[in-house]
């Protein structure tokens, strides 16, 4: 069997983990740090799921290490299923926390600033940016998973 790049135990899905936590990361950081984001509920939902995607995403990428150290890919179609049910699961939840964060970035913006000084309504945009690009790593490596998982 032929190993995908970006599936799960290369060195491509290793990188594709490592950007995931490096934008949810930074979506977590620009959304959090001197901004007052629990005043509205979407950007609640942004910081939780970013929360979510962090941890699972440096597990993975451990798992990942792990499996291009031994040089050994994921044999197990249980192990491959789960992640790919998580992958899938939380770039849904993480796609729906982008938009629903992009859609009120969008009203602060257009309200003029009498709702939000530009410098804090940038942070809030800049957060949403990187939320996008961390869904957008999280659905190819979803996708390259679940592109393997019929081989097995």
């Amino acid at each position: 069997m032929n190993e995908l790049p970006g599936s799960t135990g290369t060195s491509a899905g290793f990188a594709l983990r490592l950007g995931q936590i490096i934008f949810s990361s930074a979506s977590l950081l620009f959304m959090s740090f001197g901004v007052q984001f629990y005043s509205y509920t979407s950007f609640c939902f942004l910081v939780t799921i970013m929360g979510l995607v962090i941890p699972w995403s440096f597990a993975l990428a451990l798992l990942d290490g792990y499996l291009i150290i031994i040089t050994c890919p994921v044999r197990q179609k249980g192990i491959l299923f789960i992640i790919v049910i998580g992958d899938w699961l939380l770039s849904t939840l993480a796609l729906g926390a982008a938009c629903s964060a992009a859609s009120v970035v969008e009203v602060l913006l257009t309200s003029g600033g009498s709702v939000c000084r530009p410098k804090i309504c940038s942070r809030y945009l800049i957060s949403t940016v990187f939320a996008f690009l961390s869904w957008f790593l999280s659905m190819a490596s979803s996708l390259f998973n679940l592109w393997i998982l019929p081989s097995f």
